[in-house]
Order: structure tokens, then C-alpha cells, then sequence
């Protein structure tokens, strides 16, 4: 009987072992992440033997769980779906990776009735748009090489909510990314020719790759051998399952693939042959390869290498469609095969944040997760960086990889004691923790620490102040107060140290009866401002009842079409735009038959011509090899016809006849920014600085307008200095709307275009994500200003070292150090205020922040050129009254930025001390 129970016992053993043996085998397959969203426990799926686990570590709200029609399953083994409910951002999922090794990674998404779309990204490089009008799954999947432990899969909201049913990892051979490492790879597609059965996946492919079931190629003929004791050589080898189908034909296989992204990504396509016929020898089979009519390969022969099986691997541009084509080579006795292909999109992969920074605050945000259901912890997923930054975090990229040099985590509701780690964060510059419910000490910082600013105030901290944070190098100011526990500090050793602080007291409360007056001043004064403007209309008015009996007592026509606008913040009235259709043969007469050419653009040339009125205008006639079309043409004539403004080019006709194009403007007697500045000999005019403000000023309005078009802001995408031209008043207008988009709508937060704009003048951010807003104009339009004041020249010069080649990177040194001075144009030395000048420069310096999150918008840098020409203006106006009196003949009141000279007459020192009590620059 005891002899028995041991039997038994090992039976028990033995199985149990079989078992784990065997679920290990099917389900942890190394390398392998399988997560069903949004499901009630783990599973295996019977179709692949994987083992599924949930999504309730990441994100454990059931609420937002979906359970998907049982019409609508497909093949998938996931019933559920998670849906993200979130105003803007993104949604990741942090799966585990080893470094160096490549990986596919999928996403499944169940169809949806709506015609909507989201975004899907690896790290911060975007994978793909999810548009769910489909009537089936979507999947998107790439292939990347880790560089770290972990890889974050994002969901980026886009028109709406983004969703999620499955996501897979998988390690992939090496091979896929044998010369693309800094690249991620996005499947196009990838097929099992031949086959009219399922797809085939895992386990039969051991990297669980799909191939998809293809076999109604027209005129193709299907080839279908049960093969064995084949050489696959090669770790990309598909699975001979799939290699045992192939398609032939006798001449030529075509494979077209439509629908591909509109601009020019590369692509590497992936061709598999194998052999099925055992009768062919070396010589018999050979073919060229297209791809898109160019020849890749010639006289390819599968045998040539003395074995049944070979692959290839191509790489080419594409632009919207994808053309693989297989042609009989002369004197072979057989067309060409082919058993299976991937196309893929090749990515450039999009650095993230600097890898300790994102190490650290990762070990933070676990510090902090006792407060899980806080808001400002929402957005922390993913990059903190890039990409939707977190909430609360502001990086700095200018140094080429971003690191974390403001933390504010102020008024956020965040108890417990301050995360140890913060003290971690070595590009720290900043530090708010105030207004809190932290208890605890304050920790111990390195002496290493770039703390400029720390504030812990309005918290719930004991102890002392650590003598750590008083002795930090870079440390400006410092401010605890009304911690109500914390020891009293000595204020000579806070004196002494010359730090900004609060001695650890509460801030002094305002007075109510000082907010009662600002009230009451703010609301006399609309009320002064009101009057002024019902008196100026009805002068207005009568103005124009009385007739003029100057000169004579004769009567003159009085204007009888004033438009009198209130300033608004729009600036003008939107008016109904009537612009004219011209016949081509019109526009024939009036350009002589285009004789005078007056320039030559991207859309194509432009021609003098005078229109019956004698009005001159330049004629702007479409080109054969224009880089710009028919999107472009409709675009601006569209948009043209619902905007007008005084800074905005106006259209004054068109003709599309006979395959023509052709627009027609008024005419800019003064040319563009960018003649007048560095333009040839003939058109270059030495501009001073007051009109150069004045016509910043005026492009910063017109694109102020467009970005604050009533109904829906409008982007310009090519601002630069050869689209703002100048009227014979040198008033400026911004030109050229052929590239102008429509912004996103309230709540949309990733939008996906081709990138549009010129070398030198495009915003970083926008050409490496994708991503398009107004901010984008922004980034242009500080290249402009920076072109407007500074001595280089143009935006791009690759006259200069390589390092200097931008004409940003090679300003911002100088400014840095206070030498602007030495980059100002010689022709408006000793002719400018400084401080107007430094306003534009830190305005330009805004507007050229790497992260569009950091610049301002347009109405902001109105503001700011405002006040930077009422200083100029004052000042010129100033010392013209000097002048008039016998004083100095000259206009120079050239200063460094924040010193006053030693010595200064009594009539400089007034007009400094005027200046310099206006705001200084931020």
C-alpha cells in the first residue's frame, strides 16, 4: 500500500512537472508580452497557446472597460476593449525590453461605426493613425531595437478618445534592422502568397510574426509543394509552411500597393523564394526586380547560390503608392516566383529624453503613487518630456537630448513627505513643492545640484533647514514659510548667503481696499474709453454730413464707403472678399503675353502686368514642374476669398483655364523682407531699425489675425522673409497661403500632415513629429526676427562652419553672453534703443524654443513688439528734440542691457531712466 502511495506520488510529480514544462514552453516564451485589455483575468488563447494576461497593472479602472460585439470578434481572443477617456495627452503602456535587442510590437484595434482617428507612437516616434471607419480590426505594428529596459507603447488622442484591445511584443531577428538601427519600422504588409487558407502566426513562426493568406493575384498561378530537407539559411526566414505556396506567372508578377503616406518615406521590402519545382536548375529561373520602374536587381536566379531557397532585402522612396514587379529576364525558360513578402516603412527614430533624468523621475512617480487618484499624476505616462510633457515638468533641449530642469508640482494636493529622489534630478534648475500637504523633513541635496529656485512653502514640513540647501552653489532664492513645525532659522545665516527668502514667514496678505481701488480705476477707465469712442463716431458721422468749403467755398466728394472698426482682437472688420475671375485671354493683354518676368517661386513665375484701371499687378502663372499643385492653388484662392486684413497679401483675381493657374495680386513697389535685407545689389536698401521693428510688428498682426480667424484659426506653414512683402508705405503683409492649413479644432491634440516649410525656417518639433499648431508659425517667425537684427545674412549658409550653418545656432552664443552688440546688422549700429532692442531679441530667443509648449503665441509677441516700438519711437523722438534745441546730432542711446552708463548728460540721463523703468525683459 506504501509502495503504492509513492507511485502515485511520483505519477503526481511527473505530471505536474509535464505540465509547467509545457506551459512555459507555450506561454512565457521568452521575449514575449501578451496583454488583453480590460480582461477579467489571465488566459491562454487556444489558437497560439499564448498566455494573455491583463491590463489592471497599468490601469486599473474597470470603468473605462468595453465589452466588444460578439459580431465583430473576428479572430481575436480578446472580448473587451479599454477605452481613454482624456481632455488631450496620451495613454502608454510600459512593457519590459532588453537593451540591443529588436522587437515587434502590435496593437489591436476593434473597428468602431465612427469616422475617427487617433494616433499610436514607440516612445515619442509615431508609429501610425488609427482611423476606425474599417469594417474590421485594425492592427499597426512596428519593429524598433530597445535602447533601454522598457519601451513605452503610447495612445495619443487625436478626434477622439483613443481605444485598445491587444497588445503583443515580440523579440525579432537582428536582421530586420541590420543597417537601420537608429530607425523604427512600420509593417506595410506582409504575405503569404499562394495560400488560400488562415493566416499563419505563432507557433508555427516561432517571433509569432502574421503572414497573411494571398492567393488572388490575377493571371498569377498558384504553386503549392509539400517541401522537406530544405536549407533555410538566414534568421529572417519565414516558416516553410509559408514558403511551401508560391504565385508564378510566365512573364512578369505585379504587386501594387496604393494608399502609402503621401510624403517620401523609404521603404525596405523583403522578397522570399523558394524553389517548388525540383525539376529547374541554375539558369532556367531568372528575372529582374523593379521596384516603382527602377531596376533593383538584375538576373536574379534563386539557384545561383547552389541552394533552393535565397531572400532578398530593397530599399527604396515611395510616395503614396508602392510598385514590386517581377520580370522574365531573355533567354530564361521559366518566369518569375515569389513565396512571400514584407514591405515596411522606415521611421527615423526620435530621441527621448535623456535616460537618467527619465530613470529618476520614473523612481519619483512611485514615490508619489500613495496619492493615486491625483490629477496632476494623470499625464505622467510616458516620455515626460516629449510628446505631451507631464503635468507640472518643463524640459530643456538645447543641448540636443532633453533633460528635466523645472519641477512645479504647487497646489497639486499632494500629501506625504517630499520623494527623496527629487534630489536625484541633476539638471534641476527649479523646484515648487508649495502649497501641499507634505509632512517631514526637507531632504538632503547634492553639492552638485543646479538648484537655482526652491520653494517649499505652505506645507506641513518639521525640522530644520538642511544646511545642504542653504550652501547650493546656483541657489537664488528660497522660500519656506508657513511650515509650521519647522525650526526657527537665524536670519543672518540666510543673509549671508545671499538667497531671496521668506525667513520661513507667511506671505502678508493684500489689503481688500487696494483690490477695491484697482476695480474701481479699471472700471472708470472703460468707462472713460467707451465715451471717448461714442464722441468719435458721432464726429465721425457729422463729418461726413457737412461738406467741405475750404479752398474757395467749393465743395468736395466726401468718402462715402468709411469702414470704422473698434479694436477688437482681430484689428479689422471680417469683410466679404470679392475677388475676380479673369479669362486667360484678359491676362494675356495685360501681361503683354507675360514679356516681363519679375520672379521665379515655388508655384512658379511671376509676370508684370496692368490691369484696365492702370493698376500694376504681378501676375503669378503656374509652372509645369512646380513643386506646389492644384491643393496648393485652391488652398490660397479659398482662403483669400474669407480673410482680409491690412498685414495679409490680397488676392485680386484668378483664372483656371485651359490646365492654367494663375493668380493675381496687387502690387509691393518695396519687395519682400528678404530682398531688402540681403537681396542683390539692386533691390538691397539699408533698412533702420525703427521700420525694421515697424515691419515685424506688422507680419507679427497679420499672423496674429490668422492664428485668431473667428470660427477657426488658420496656419500659415511657410512664414519666412521672402513671404512678407512691403507696400510703398513699407507697411507688411505676409504672403503666400498656398501651404496654410486649418488648425485643430477645440479638444483635437495630434494632427498629422506632411511637413511643409523651407530649410532654416522650419520648426524642429514639427518636422520630427508631425505634430502641426500654430506654434509652428511661431518657431518661423523668430528665425525672421533673428534675420531681421542680426549681421549673418540668411537663415541657411552653408558658407559659414558647419556648427554655424543655422542662423540661429549661430546668434544664440552671442546672445547668451550679452554681445548682441557684436551680431547687429553694421547698418543700424549706434541707431537703436537698447532696451527695444532686447525686448525683440528675448521675443525672438521665445519664439525659438525647442518645445512648441515653451513659445508664445502670436497676439503675446504683438504685445511685446508694441512696447518694444513705443520705447524706440520715444526715444527717437526724444533726441530729435535734442536736436532741434543745438544739441547732439546724433541718434545713438546704445546700451548694455541692464547698466547705465557712468557718466551722462542730464538730457541722456531722462531718457535712460525712462526707458529703463519700463519692465525689463523676462
Amino acid at each position: 500500500m506504501e509502495l503504492q502511495h509513492i507511485w502515485m506520488l511520483r505519477l503526481v510529480v511527473a505530471c505536474a512537472l509535464f505540465l509547467c514544462i509545457f506551459f512555459r514552453s507555450t506561454s512565457a516564451v521568452e521575449g514575449f508580452e501578451s496583454i488583453a485589455c480590460c480582461a477579467d483575468s489571465n488566459y491562454t488563447d487556444p489558437r497560439t497557446t499564448l498566455n494573455y494576461t491583463t491590463d489592471y497593472i497599468w490601469f486599473s479602472d474597470k470603468q473605462s472597460c468595453k465589452q466588444i460585439p460578439e459580431i465583430v470578434l473576428s479572430q481575436r481572443s480578446n472580448e473587451n476593449v479599454r477605452l481613454f477617456h482624456i481632455n488631450e495627452g496620451k495613454r502608454c503602456y510600459n512593457l519590459p525590453t532588453i537593451e540591443d535587442k529588436v522587437y515587434l510590437i502590435r496593437g489591436t484595434f476593434p473597428f468602431d461605426s465612427f469616422d475617427s482617428s487617433f494616433y499610436v507612437s514607440i516612445g515619442v516616434t509615431q508609429l501610425g493613425e488609427v482611423r476606425s471607419s474599417r469594417l474590421q480590426d485594425l492592427e499597426i505594428e512596428g519593429v524598433f531595437k530597445a535602447t533601454k529596459d522598457y519601451i513605452d507603447f503610447c495612445l495619443v488622442k487625436g478626434e477622439v478618445n483613443p481605444f485598445i484591445s491587444q497588445i503583443e511584443l515580440r523579440s525579432l531577428p537582428e536582421e530586420y534592422l541590420h543597417d537601420l538601427p537608429a530607425s523604427v519600422l512600420k509593417l506595410i504588409s506582409r504575405n503569404n502568397l499562394g495560400d488560400k487558407k488562415d493566416d499563419i502566426r505563432f507557433p508555427v513562426d516561432q517571433s509569432d510574426r502574421i503572414w497573411k493568406a494571398t492567393s488572388n493575384l490575377s493571371s498569377a498561378l498558384p504553386l503549392s509543394f509539400n517541401v522537406s530537407n530544405v536549407d533555410l539559411r538566414g534568421n529572417l526566414t519565414p516558416p516553410l509552411q509559408v514558403l511551401q505556396t508560391a504565385l508564378t506567372h510566365p512573364e512578369r508578377l505585379q504587386f501594387i500597393h496604393d494608399g502609402l503616406d503621401t510624403e517620401d518615406y523609404e521603404y525596405s521590402i523583403f522578397l522570399y523564394f523558394l524553389e517548388l519545382n525540383s525539376t529547374i536548375i541554375a539558369g532556367q529561373r531568372v528575372f529582374d526586380i523593379y521596384l516603382n520602374n527602377e531596376v533593383k536587381k538584375e538576373r536574379f536566379d534563386v539557384l545561383a547560390g547552389g541552394s533552393k531557397y535565397s531572400y532578398t532585402i530593397l530599399n527604396i522612396s515611395a510616395n503614396g503608392s508602392l510598385n514590386i514587379t517581377l520580370v522574365k529576364a531573355s533567354q530564361s525558360k521559366f518566369g518569375p516566383p515569389l513565396n512571400a513578402y514584407e514591405i515596411l516603412q522606415i521611421r527615423p527614430w526620435i530621441e527621448e529624453t535623456n535616460h537618467i533624468d527619465v530613470k529618476v523621475i520614473q523612481k519619483l512617480r512611485k514615490e508619489l503613487l500613495q496619492n493615486p487618484e491625483n490629477k496632476a499624476l494623470e499625464s505622467w505616462t510616458g516620455d515626460p518630456c516629449i510628446l505631451f510633457p507631464w503635468k507640472g515638468i518643463k524640459c530643456d533641449g538645447s543641448n540636443g537630448s532633453s533633460v528635466i530642469n523645472k519641477l512645479d508640482l504647487s497646489s497639486s494636493n499632494i500629501t506625504g513627505p517630499i520623494p527623496s529622489s527629487v534630489t536625484e534630478m541633476t539638471n534641476l534648475e527649479i523646484l515648487n513643492l508649495s502649497h501641499n500637504s507634505f509632512v517631514g523633513h526637507i531632504p538632503s541635496f547634492l553639492r552638485s545640484s543646479l538648484l537655482i529656485s526652491v520653494d517649499v512653502s505652505y506645507n506641513d514640513l518639521t525640522g530644520p533647514l538642511p544646511e545642504s540647501i542653504i550652501s547650493l552653489p546656483h541657489l537664488k532664492s528660497l522660500y519656506f514659510g508657513c511650515n509650521h513645525h519647522m525650526s526657527e532659522e537665524d536670519p543672518a545665516k540666510l543673509n549671508s548667503s545671499r538667497i531671496n527668502t521668506d525667513y520661513g514667514k507667511c506671505k502678508v496678505k493684500e489689503h481688500k481696499h487696494g483690490q477695491v481701488f484697482v476695480i474701481g480705476a479699471i472700471t472708470g477707465g472703460s468707462l472713460l474709453i467707451t465715451l471717448a469712442v461714442g464722441i468719435l463716431f458721432f464726429c465721425r458721422y457729422r463729418y461726413k454730413l457737412i461738406p467741405w468749403e475750404g479752398f474757395g467755398g467749393k465743395n468736395y466728394p466726401m468718402e462715402t464707403n468709411i469702414i470704422f472698426s473698434l479694436p477688437s482682437k482681430d484689428d479689422f472688420f471680417v469683410k466679404s472678399v470679392s475677388i475676380e475671375a479673369f479669362t486667360l485671354e484678359y491676362l494675356e493683354v495685360v501681361t503683354e503675353k507675360y514679356r516681363t518676368l519679375i520672379g521665379e517661386g515655388g508655384f512658379g513665375s511671376v509676370y508684370r502686368g496692368t490691369l484696365d484701371d492702370s493698376q500694376e499687378v504681378p501676375v503669378k502663372v503656374r509652372s509645369a514642374t512646380s513643386t506646389q499643385g492644384t491643393r496648393e492653388f485652391d488652398n490660397e484662392l479659398n482662403l483669400l476669398s474669407a480673410i482680409q486684413h491690412e498685414n495679409l497679401v490680397p488676392l485680386l483675381g484668378y483664372c483656371k483655364e485651359k490646365d492654367q493657374q494663375i493668380l493675381v495680386y496687387p502690387f509691393m513697389s518695396n519687395g519682400s523682407l528678404l530682398d531688402r535685407l540681403y537681396g542683390d545689389a539692386a533691390k538691397r536698401k539699408i533698412l533702420d531699425w525703427p521700420t525694421r521693428l515697424s515691419i515685424a510688428l506688422g507680419a507679427a498682426r497679420g499672423l496674429a489675425y490668422l492664428h485668431t480667424f473667428p470660427g477657426r484659426s488658420v496656419i500659415h506653414r511657410d512664414v519666412k522673409s521672402s513671404n512678407i512683402l512691403l507696400d510703398q508705405s513699407m507697411c507688411a503683409k505676409v504672403a503666400d497661403f498656398g501651404f496654410s492649413k486649418y488648425a485643430p479644432q477645440e479638444g483635437d491634440s495630434y494632427v498629422s500632415l506632411e511637413v511643409r516649410g523651407t530649410a532654416g525656417y522650419l520648426d524642429p518639433e514639427y518636422y520630427k513629429t508631425q505634430q502641426l499648431s500654430e506654434k509652428s508659425d511661431v518657431f518661423s517667425f523668430g528665425v525672421v526676427l533673428t534675420g531681421n537684427w542680426g549681421v549673418a545674412g540668411e537663415p541657411l549658409n552653408i558658407k559659414r562652419p558647419r556648427t554655424e550653418w543655422s542662423l540661429v545656432e549661430w546668434a544664440k552664443p552671442y546672445i547668451r553672453a550679452s554681445k548682441v552688440e557684436e551680431i547687429v546688422d553694421p547698418g543700424i549700429k549706434g541707431g537703436y534703443h537698447a532696451e527695444a532692442m532686447w525686448r525683440v531679441v528675448e521675443v525672438a530667443l521665445q519664439c525659438l524654443e525647442p518645445y512648441s509648449t515653451y513659445r508664445p503665441c502670436m497676439v503675446d509677441i504683438v504685445r511685446e513688439l508694441e512696447d518694444a516700438l513705443i520705447i524706440e519711437n520715444n526715444a527717437s523722438e526724444y533726441m530729435k528734440s535734442i536736436d532741434s534745441l543745438g544739441g547732439s546730432n546724433r541718434y545713438s542711446i546704445v546700451l548694455d542691457k541692464r547698466v547705465l552708463p557712468a557718466t551722462t548728460s542730464t538730457a541722456e540721463s531722462t531718457i535712460t531712466t525712462q526707458a529703463l523703468s519700463h519692465p525689463q525683459p523676462r
